[in-house]
C-alpha cells in the first residue's frame, strides 16, 4: 500500500504493523493527509471540546541527571524552588476559581515529598472537587497505592523512548524495567495512566517512534504526551539539533489513529518552537491543553528547556486567552472532567 492507502487503513482498523507506521513516518508528501485523519478521528471520537488542566510545577528539584532535562541535579545553574504544602493548596484552589477541573502536579523527583507529605495535600485538593492528576516520576508500589487512595485519578510518566540502550543512555543510574514496573503498577492500581516521548533525541531513529507508538498501543495507555526535544544550554545535550515541530506532530497525529478515544495534549513545547504550535496539534489530533497556574519566580524557574511559552503570563490571564484562541478554530473548552471514555 501507499502512505494515503495506509492512512486509510489507520483510521478504519486503528491498527498498523512497524513497517508500515515507518513507511508513513518517513514520507514528507503526506503530512497534511494525515493530519486531517487524525483531526477527523479525533472529532468522531472525543469530540470538538478540548479539556483544559491547571498546572501546578510545584519543586524543581530533582535528584536523578537525566541528560536532556533542565531540571538533572548537576544543574547548578538553576534556581531551586520547593513549594511549600500551603502555597500548592492555595494555586489550586485558585484554578477552582479560574474554572478549572483538573488538576496536574508535576515535579521532579523530590526527595522531600514523600508519601506523607502528599497524601494530605491530595486530600485537601480532591476536596475541592477536582480531578488530580500526578507526574512525579517513579515511586514504589506502596506510594502509588497510598497516592490513588488519597484521590488521584490520573498519572503521566513519560517514557522518553522505549528504545532501551537509548534509555540507559540518557537517563544514568536509571533502569529501563523499572520504568515499565512502574507504568505496569499504575495501570493495576486503576490510575488513568499516561506516558509519552520526546520526539527528535539524538540518536533516535523513525524505527524506534514507529515502536514507541506500538508501545502507546500495547500499553492501552489512557493518555500520550508527547513533544518536540528542546535542547537545554545547561545539560549535556545542549548541542543536539534544532528542534522540528513536524515530526512530533506526525508521531502525535498516528499515535490518535491508532488509540482513537484517548487524550492527547497540545503541548506547550510545541507552542515554544513555534508561534501556535497548540493550534496545530489541537488540529492534528490533540484534545488537551495544560496551562500552567503556577505563580511568581517558580513559574519561570521550572526550566525544563530555554523560551518556555507563556512562563511570563499571569495565570489568570491564560485562561482568557486559551478560551479565545480555541474559538477561533472552533473548539469549545469542556466543563467535564474528561475522563477517558474507551469507544474501541
Amino acid at each position: 500500500m501507499n502512505s494515503t492507502e495506509l492512512i486509510t487503513k489507520a483510521a478504519q482498523e486503528h491498527n498498523l504493523i512497524e513497517s508500515e507506521l515507518y513507511q508513513i513516518l518517513t514520507d514528507s508528501q503526506i503530512d497534511d493527509i494525515l493530519f486531517a485523519a487524525a483531526d477527523r478521528t479525533r472529532k468522531k471520537y472525543v469530540g470538538d471540546e478540548v479539556h483544559l488542566r491547571a498546572l501546578i510545577e510545584f519543586t524543581n528539584i530533582c535528584k536523578n541527571q537525566c541528560l536532556y532535562c533542565g531540571l538533572q541535579c548537576q544543574n547548578k545553574k538553576i534556581e531551586r524552588y520547593r513549594l511549600d504544602p500551603e502555597t500548592i493548596i492555595s494555586l489550586a484552589q485558585k484554578a477552582v476559581q479560574y474554572g478549572y477541573k483538573t488538576i496536574v502536579l508535576q515535579g521532579g523527583e523530590d526527595p522531600f515529598f514523600t508519601a506523607d507529605i502528599l497524601v494530605p495535600i491530595l486530600q485537601k485538593i480532591k476536596s475541592f472537587g477536582l480531578a488530580i492528576t500526578l507526574s512525579i516520576g517513579e515511586r514504589s508500589t506502596e506510594d502509588y497505592r497510598a497516592f490513588k487512595q488519597a484521590g488521584a485519578d490520573r498519572f503521566l510518566l513519560r517514557i522518553e523512548t522505549t528504545d532501551k540502550t537509548l534509555y540507559e543512555k540518557y537517563n544514568p543510574a536509571m533502569s529501563f524495567e523499572n520504568r515499565l514496573r512502574c507504568l505496569q503498577d499504575l495501570k493495576q492500581l486503576g490510575y488513568e495512566v499516561g506516558t509519552g516521548i520526546l520526539v527528535g533525541l539524538p540518536g533516535q531513529t523513525m524505527q524506534s517512534l514507529a515502536k514507541d507508538i506500538l508501545f502507546f498501543k500495547e500499553l492501552n495507555a489512557d493518555m500520550i504526551g508527547l513533544g518536540p526535544f528542546i535542547p537545554n544550554p545547561d545539560t549535556p545535550l545542549k548541542n543536539a539539533p534544532k528542534p522540528l515541530l513536524t515530526p512530533a506532530l506526525k508521531v502525535m497525529a498516528l499515535t490518535r489513529l491508532l488509540l482513537p478515544d484517548i487524550n492527547i495534549p497540545a503541548t506547550t513545547a510545541m507552542e515554544t518552537i513555534e508561534p501556535n504550535g497548540r493550534l496545530r496539534a489541537l488540529q492534528a489530533g490533540a484534545n488537551v491543553v495544560m496551562p500552567n497556574v503556577t505563580e511568581g519566580t517558580a513559574r519561570l524557574n521550572y526550566a525544563l528547556y530555554p523560551g518556555k511559552a507563556c512562563a511570563g503570563e499571569d495565570p489568570s490571564h491564560c485562561r482568557g486567552c486559551l478560551t479565545a484562541k480555541l474559538a477561533a478554530i472552533g473548539r469549545p473548552v469542556s466543563t467535564g472532567y474528561g475522563f477517558h471514555k474507551k469507544k474501541i
